[in-house]
């Protein structure tokens, strides 16, 4: 008789992720971010993608400038075993410079995640992590139906508010009602 063993996953800390990139097993160019312990592959980048993440982070820095920082897929400390990367996130302005200490959970404003490829993904793995974390405020932004998806009051269940803006529409952000993008810019 075979005896059957529970097989157990090894969980990686932030630390121990980025030893590894600094020995050379992850590599510049992997696309990968730490979700609860794990190294997860992100989806490749297309066209569409690329173009959507440039329109969002030039629209934010024009509009935010001394006011807020915005980062382009750059990691965010959620947790010691959570650093994921979105495509788009809005920094607090802070006394610390960020190169003093990486952003973290309370530093963000806004996380944006342009999905092509990864679309279920970021509405259910990203936005639970997400709510749990308490970012206050989320957009998926969904190349393919050019629509974007807006989460704000985040909890242990999710979010508490949820709207899907498509067609011509105006955008505000939670943290600064007086600064609008209209879907046309975004998907210009």
């Amino acid at each position: 008789m075979a005896v059957e063993v529970a097989a157990t996953r090894r969980r990686f800390t932030r630390a121990e992720y980025h030893r590894m990139a600094e020995v050379g097993i992850l590599r510049k160019h992997d696309r990968v971010e730490l979700i609860k312990g794990e190294i997860v592959e992100m989806s490749p980048i297309g066209r569409r993608h690329k173009a959507f993440v440039t329109n969002l982070a030039e629209l934010l820095i024009l509009r935010l400038v001394d006011r807020a920082r915005v980062s382009v897929q750059c990691g965010v400390v959620l947790a010691d075993d959570t650093e994921p990367e979105p495509d788009v996130t809005v920094l607090r302005r802070r006394s610390v410079p960020y190169k003093e200490r990486e952003a973290h959970t309370e530093d963000v404003l806004l996380l944006i995640e342009v999905a092509d490829s990864s679309l279920a993904y970021d509405r259910s793995t990203k936005l639970r992590l997400y709510a749990e974390a308490g970012i206050p405020e989320y957009w998926v932004v969904d190349c393919n139906a050019e629509a974007i998806e807006v989460y704000r009051g985040p909890g242990r269940e999710g979010y508490r508010d949820v709207n899907r803006v498509t067609g011509t529409a105006t955008l505000t952000l939670h943290a600064f009602p007086d600064v609008e993008l209209t879907t046309t810019e975004i998907f210009a």
